[in-house]
């Protein structure tokens, strides 16, 4: 994992140096009036990194020596024509850490990327389709140890395409309905799939248990019909301020359709200057396909009253904060 961390922060770095000279603030809000009156792409992003390290030498009050490394690359292309309009946005993160003596693990990895065209039907209103993506780059595992294996690139991987209206006021509030949306999710590793992760259908075997026979193969994909919502606001709460948050929900018209999908992302940032930036990311999961096992605090599982774990859907949440160097190069996106 960590030459592959290492691979993405080279390419960050080649990012960064092959840029043009930072404008100022002045110059990008003046860049941006003018595309705002004018028809094309719009184009821009954010690249940046974040660096944490503690380290103890003979510290009486105890602890262990730590490294943090995060990576993210945010990129931007809008296009408008008439009635027209076409977004684009791909986010890329990887971070991984390492406490103490054990070895690197991943604390944070995403792929998403969503591409959105609409046509104009009224002031606010357009018809719209879109299409999202989402994965990783690197395996999850339960422990540093890289033993259990829980997740791996396109494991899961959720490709979804809708088709619907878009409400839009200018570039800070859009609100996506579809009662129409196809949503697939790919487990791309058999022995994820065997074990039925993500809602995908799990091998057979000949017995109770998979040390027995394998008869049939887990399947790779899982094809979902429903209704899509997707919601994106964005404001400036202070000077150097933001707010962004993003709201999924997915309902499965054929089963428990009651039992809404959720994916909830907020951003907060806080710029310091031009390249130091503060910011807060928390993430919200729910989706009624993925069991999840309770553990203890010491990572052990929870036990029911039979003895057996307990497993069963769960709402997961990711809570980070981050201190380190961003730089935003194109066109200025309110």
């Amino acid at each position: 994992m960590i030459r592959q961390f290492a691979s993405l922060l080279i390419i960050l770095s080649l990012t960064v140096f092959g840029l043009n000279a930072q404008v100022t603030d002045a110059e990008e809000d003046l860049r941006t009036q003018s595309s705002d009156t004018t028809e094309g792409w719009k184009t821009g992003g954010v690249v940046g990194a974040n660096f944490t390290q503690v380290s103890l030498t003979n510290w009486a009050a105890g602890g262990q020596n730590s490294v943090s490394l995060n990576g993210l690359l945010n990129l931007f292309a809008n296009y408008k024509k008439g009635k027209s309009s076409w977004d684009n946005v791909l986010n890329l993160t990887y971070g991984e850490s390492k406490l103490g003596g054990s070895d690197w693990i991943k604390s944070d990895d995403r792929i998403l990327f969503n591409s959105k065209y609409g046509r104009k039907a009224t002031e606010h209103w357009y018809y719209a389709a879109l299409v999202d993506f989402k994965s990783q780059f690197a395996p999850g595992y339960t422990t540093a140890e890289e033993i259990d294996k829980i997740s791996d690139f396109l494991a899961p991987g959720y490709l979804l395409g809708s088709a619907g209206m878009d409400y839009k006021r200018g570039d800070k509030l859009s609100a996506f309905f579809s009662p129409l949306t196809a949503k697939l999710t790919i487990v791309n590793n058999q022995q994820l799939a065997d074990q039925g992760a993500f809602g995908v259908e799990g091998a057979e075997y000949a017995g109770d248990n998979p040390d027995s026979t394998k008869l049939n193969d887990g399947e790779n994909t899982r094809l979902e019909i429903g209704g899509y919502f997707r919601l994106m606001y964005k404001t400036e709460l202070a000077k150097n301020v933001s707010f962004q948050t993003n709201l999924d929900l997915f309902s499965n018209y054929a089963d428990n359709p009651h039992n809404i999908d959720v994916n909830w992302d907020n951003l907060l940032s806080l710029k310091v200057n031009d390249f130091l930036t503060t910011t807060i990311t928390t993430s919200l999961i729910y989706d009624d396909d993925i069991d999840i096992t309770e553990t203890n605090d010491n990572g052990d599982p929870k036990l029911n009253e039979e003895g057996n774990p307990i497993v069963g859907p769960r709402t997961q949440f990711k809570y980070v904060i981050a201190v380190g160097l961003q730089y935003k190069f194109g066109a200025k996106k309110d």
